[in-house]
């Protein structure tokens, strides 16, 4: 299979409209969870530590968070159907893309320096879809002629000699 045809399958899995995650981000991740025949929604919050292969239909987030003094990490696949949305609600200045030193940290010394943004822009993916859908190029299709290769040629006369 060549490279090509790898890559329209791996973007036909990507979602449409997705949050544009960092590194030091606080968020919310909604995960749906399978009990049995039922499904529930499971909310999980703590700061982006590793943001991974970010334009790829494979990209991945590590969370992690603080629960009874014992450190929590899950990690996202982002395009992944189980994971309903992700929400910021909080953004640091960071100055690398993993923040793996956190894990050795507690109290004040894990604290990151916070941002302004605009929580309410950043969270709506249904602009930056719209905006992505006027902001691409219309291709024009030419139309293309289909000729056999002499294998298939051959093949298709000797089915018919049958």
């Amino acid at each position: 299979m060549s490279f090509s045809i790898l890559k329209q399958i791996g973007d036909a899995q990507k979602k449409k409209a997705v949050v544009d995650v960092r590194s030091g981000d606080t968020v919310k991740v909604t995960q749906k969870i399978k009990e049995g025949d039922k499904f529930r929604f499971q909310v999980f919050e703590g700061v982006v530590i590793r943001v991974d292969r970010k334009e790829s239909h494979t990209a991945r987030i590590v969370v992690r968070k603080v629960t009874s003094g014992v450190g929590v990490e899950k990690s996202y696949l982002i395009h992944s159907p189980l994971v309903e949305k992700i929400e910021i609600t909080k953004r640091s200045k960071v100055r690398r893309n993993n923040l793996g030193y956190l894990r050795d940290r507690s109290g004040k010394s894990a604290r990151l320096a916070a941002r302004d943004f605009d929580r309410a822009a950043v969270n709506d993916v249904k602009v930056a879809e719209v905006a992505e859908v006027e902001a691409a190029p219309v291709e024009e299709v030419k139309e293309v002629e289909v000729v056999e290769t002499p294998a298939e040629a051959t093949e298709a006369t000797e089915e018919k000699a049958e």
